[in-house]
This record gives C-alpha cells, structure tokens and sequence, in this order.
C-alpha cells in the first residue's frame, strides 16, 4: 500500500490516523505542495485534480480522503466506522460532507490562509472557521462523539482541521466542548501526531 502524502495536510493526516488505527503498515511518497510536487506529471497522472491525498492499494486506485477512508474503514477491519445501516450510515455521511465543505471552507482554509500565505481575505475566513466550530460545539455540548455516540469517521474527518485551527488564529477555549472531544480523539489508540498537534516532534 501506498500513500501520496503531505505532511501538513489535514486531509493526509485522517489517512496516516486511520491506517495507524488500523494497524496497517504502507509506504509514504512525499508530495510537497509548497514545492508543487502535485503538479509533476507523474503525480498528475495519479491524480488530474493535483490534490493529496492519494492512495494506490495494488488494484485500487483513489483520491479524496472521505473516499480513502471509507475504503479503508470497510476493507481492513473496521467497518463499525462507517456502518452498513442507512440511517447510521447517512448520520456520518453527513458529518463527513460537514468536513469537506464547513470544516475545510473555514477551519483548513483560515489556517493555510496564514501559513501558506494565501493573500484571502482573513476576517471573513475566521467568520467561516467560528461557524464551522460553533456547528460542532453545538453538537458536543451533549454528545462525546458527532454521530452514533461513539469514533466513527465522522470524527477523523472533522478533527485535524479543527484541533490545527489555533495556527489559524482560532482559539478553541472559546469553544470547550469542541476542545474536550480533541482531547477524546488524542487519547484513542492508534493516534498519531502531525506538526500542530499534540505528541509531534
């Protein structure tokens, strides 16, 4: 198994998570976007969209990280993380569809905004990140968990983003429930670290 990755994504994060939770071992290929490596033509013959992450499992062949780990939750022994129930599986589908639009739109978006020099308009993207947090603080004031009361991928696909966004200028003491499920991820076995979060080196 291979993964296209780059180390301060938060979509390559998820998968580099999963695959630890998984206990699945894969070789990594580094694709630096801050050298635009994804605009190599071999990487682009990969991926046309010229995004990370991207994972080649022999026959299998897929990028976007919702797909990646949907794939990986159902192939390599956990499919209690993305069940085959409609309705439960619709629950985190909707949080899953909730990390790739508000999530990344405000969380991911503030935070690359700053540390990629982006140039876009900050104060309406920190409106967008405090959306996007008040959302989830909304739902875990009473809940440990987004859906299903327990981890699911509902949760690894909105918890990068979120527990990075401090290097976006948000802070998450604003938002205490929102800080705790972090903490929650953070201490399940199989979790790994990335530069901004905690355990890095």
């Amino acid at each position: 198994m291979k993964l296209y990755d780059f180390e301060l994504s938060g979509n390559c994060h998820k998968i580099r998570m999963l695959l630890s939770m998984l206990g699945q071992e894969y070789d990594r290929v580094d694709i630096d976007l801050r050298h635009k490596d994804q605009f190599d033509s071999d990487f682009v013959a990969l991926n046309p969209l010229h995004k990370v992450p991207v994972l080649d499992d022999g026959d299998v062949l897929l990028r976007d990280s919702a797909a990646i780990m949907v794939y990986l939750a159902r192939t390599y022994g956990k499919p209690e993380l993305y069940p085959d129930a409609p309705a439960e599986m619709a629950d985190v589908q909707q949080w899953l569809s909730f990390s790739v639009n508000e999530v990344f739109n405000g969380l991911a978006m503030v935070r690359a905004n700053i540390i990629f020099k982006r140039g876009l308009d900050q104060a309406a993207l920190t409106k967008a990140a405090s959306d996007a947090l008040d959302m989830l603080e909304h739902r875990l004031m009473d809940h440990d968990w987004l859906s299903l009361d327990r981890f699911t991928l509902a949760d690894l696909g909105c918890y990068p983003y979120t527990a990075l966004s401090h290097e976006g200028g948000m802070d998450l003491a604003k938002w205490p429930a929102v800080q705790a499920w972090c903490r929650r991820v953070e201490s399940l076995p199989g979790y790994v670290a990335m530069p901004g979060l905690p355990g890095a080196t």
